[in-house]
């Protein structure tokens, strides 16, 4: 009797001790289930989009989602390739992404060609209803908002007149293929055209076009403005090289491409449009928001950032008004 006794409590203990790990197996299984996937598609690596893909990891964490623990981050870069683009979209809606997020126009579209269902969060588009992404900034109306990288281009104007005030000739570099930098291109040509300077627009196709685009437009121009242009981001070391034998100066719209050898922008911060995407995902992830009734976030006011440096190089002299607002409100690279 005893040893009956003795084996119907080993039984039950093992059966306790199994029920025990069962349900635990159970409930780090739902866990693991649970935690929603981003999917992130990157048209290309150069440092402005790697800042803004930071910034969303950083957005994220701030609000209270610690990516490879609360969320999980499908990351995949296109490196410019659009048939990857759309193979990678697909991806994502395959495994259920509870979100995606398009960095750069391409990607953003391609997003968009794959899905009208789940959430698709624009990473730093400069014109997403040019780009047929959303039908009104204000009011999106379907499965897509996000951030603008729309920059202040009357005070990137007003900023490289400050800084040569003799300019007559004013060179813009830009793809013909992005549309949203073919938008900017057209609307500075307008703002300069009005400033009475005499523009003079240059178009590549791939990076392939730049060293010989840029040898002839440095030949008429007094400085070259680029607009948020991911082909030119990527092949800025090109373009520099191209302007600094002949000491013209470049003015992009982005922050990273000044430390890339730019003097001067009043750009908007990448890694800030990444964090405010970042922010939006989250909401969204939290059941907070939207993307019908998500207003597109567009960044007010742009960060000035003087290249020192660059300025030196060229032997261009910074008027110290602008040098004094860089050093209060802004950067300056030396």
């Amino acid at each position: 009797m005893k040893k009956m006794i003795g084996f119907i409590v080993l039984l039950l203990a093992f059966l306790g001790v199994a029920f025990y790990f069962g349900e635990r197996e159970i409930s780090q299984s739902r866990q693991k289930t649970d935690t929603p996937t981003v999917g992130v598609l990157q048209l290309m690596s150069h440092p402005a989009l790697d800042a803004i893909y930071d910034g969303i990891k950083d957005g994220l964490k701030d609000a209270g989602y610690e990516v490879g623990q609360d969320v999980k981050i499908d990351f995949q870069n296109a490196q410019g390739d659009q048939s990857n683009l759309k193979s990678m979209s697909e991806k994502f809606v395959n495994e259920k992404a509870a979100v995606t997020v398009g960095i750069a126009t391409p990607a953003a579209q391609a997003l968009a060609n794959a899905t009208m269902d789940i959430p698709i969060v624009l990473g730093a588009i400069t014109d997403p209803v040019g780009a047929k992404l959303v039908a009104n900034n204000r009011r999106p109306g379907g499965n897509i908002t996000g951030v603008s990288d729309q920059a202040p281009l009357g005070a990137q104007l007003d900023l490289m007149q400050e800084i040569l005030p003799k300019m007559k000739n004013l060179g813009i570099i830009y793809t013909s293929s992005d549309d949203s930098a073919a938008t900017q291109a057209k609307m500075m040509a307008t703002l300069a055209q009005k400033a009475g300077l005499t523009v003079k627009k240059y178009s590549v196709n791939s990076t392939n076009d730049i060293t010989q685009v840029a040898a002839q437009m440095v030949q008429n121009v007094d400085a070259v403005f680029v607009p948020t242009d991911n082909t030119i981001a990527s092949s800025m070391e090109t373009l520099v090289a191209a302007t600094n034998a002949q000491n013209i100066p470049v003015f992009p719209t982005v922050d990273t491409m000044v430390k890339q050898g730019g003097v001067a922008t009043s750009g908007i911060n990448q890694f800030k449009l990444g964090q405010e995407t970042g922010k939006m995902v989250a909401a969204i992830l939290q059941g907070k928001s939207e993307p019908a009734t998500t207003p597109i976030h567009f960044e007010k006011t742009g960060q000035l950032i003087i290249n020192k440096q660059q300025a030196d190089k060229l032997g261009l002299k910074i008027p110290a008004p602008v040098m004094q607002k860089a050093q209060e409100k802004g950067k300056i690279i030396k």
